[in-house]
């Protein structure tokens, strides 16, 4: 007897993806997430949410946390979001997420979870004085992507681990369910030119909407002043640009710049360097401003235009949720028929 392969997934292509309400959005963020998710809408069926279960893993003010997840829809809206093309909705209002998710909690096992590298870098030496939910969130993550059963998941470097855990948990509910091919296994988009964008003050830490100190990042409702201000005081060296790629080795805050104007621009960072080879910062950094500004200005000045009309945010985020619901919601039916839960 010979093993055999799993069953493969016969449904239609999906991509989902989420971001947490925990704060300012960043030009990071639009590069390497928001600008691929408008472009994704038009490649397949797209389901983006606001990631506010995860949110509540570290402390929130409830008396922010609605305001923060319309800001983040409103971000997804200014970037390019077609509320009529992908399925824009808030995590907590689809409660299939939370109840597949402990479906999931008794599928994967401890130590899948105690590989996890991300809990062990957010919790450092203080484990026990962590929340549950942190040390799980990888688990409701995989049900977020499962309840819709998502093909494909946009993903960073720092979350390509979680997506594993997601093949694995799909992998053995199929198998220990004697349900072959219910789940896919879904795969990863990487996200290409622009997904690890650094801090403007030092090139050796991503852009964050953490670091104290505001000049590290363009945050997305920056206006333009602030957008050219903080380009201009951004962290370099004294050298010029080199012609090569390979010569800009061990410069960090040279190579950010270099690949946040390709990234903005929608060329290389070998074309940027043809562009500006000889020329030191002074030239340089104007001309990133203007592009900055040009590109980021116009999204800001559209997330405040939707933030000043909530009710219209709620709108579409509750439109969303009922699209999400509807996916959903057979989905999870069929994982409780395949368990053996009572149907009533």
């Amino acid at each position: 007897m010979t093993d055999q392969a799993p069953a493969p997934y016969a449904g239609k292509p999906r991509v989902l993806s989420g971001v947490q309400p925990s704060g300012d959005l960043h030009l990071g963020n639009y590069l390497g997430a928001l600008v691929k998710f408008a472009r994704l809408q038009h490649e397949m069926e797209t389901f983006i949410f606001v990631a506010d279960l995860h949110a509540i893993t570290a402390w929130q003010d409830p008396a922010k946390l609605k305001g923060q997840v319309r800001e983040i829809a409103a971000a997804y809206l200014a970037t390019g979001l077609d509320p009529k093309v992908a399925t824009i909705f808030a995590q907590s209002a689809v409660p299939a997420h939370a109840e597949l998710a402990w479906v999931f909690n008794c599928v994967a096992r401890l130590g899948w979870l105690d590989r996890m590298t991300q809990f062990k870098d957010k919790a450092g030496k203080h484990k026990e004085r962590e929340s549950v939910g942190l040390y799980t969130y990888p688990v409701l993550q995989a049900a977020d992507i499962l309840v819709y059963k998502a093909t494909h998941v946009p993903v960073g470097e720092d979350q390509r681990q979680h997506l594993e855990l997601t093949r694995d948990i799909a992998a053995k509910f199929n198998h220990d369910f004697d349900a072959p091919g219910f789940f896919p296994l879904p795969e990863a988009l990487t996200q290409g030119p622009g997904a690890r964008i650094m801090s403007l003050r030092d090139g050796s830490v991503k852009m964050s909407k953490s670091d104290p100190s505001d000049n590290s990042r363009i945050n997305l409702t920056d206006d333009a002043d602030t957008i050219s201000q903080k380009i201009r005081k951004a962290r370099t060296d004294a050298d010029v640009l080199p012609e090569k790629l390979d010569d800009l080795a061990g410069r960090a805050e040279a190579q950010n710049l270099i690949g946040v104007y390709a990234a903005l621009s929608g060329c290389t960072a070998q074309d940027v360097l043809t562009e500006f080879a000889g020329q030191g910062f002074g030239a340089f950094k104007p001309k990133l401003a203007d592009l900055a500004v040009s590109v980021m200005s116009p999204i800001g000045g559209e997330m405040r235009r939707l933030l000043a009309d909530p009710a219209e945010i709620d709108r579409i985020l509750s439109a969303g949720a009922e699209r999400a619901r509807e996916v959903a919601a057979p989905n999870l039916a069929e994982v409780k028929r395949i368990v053996g839960y009572w149907a009533g």
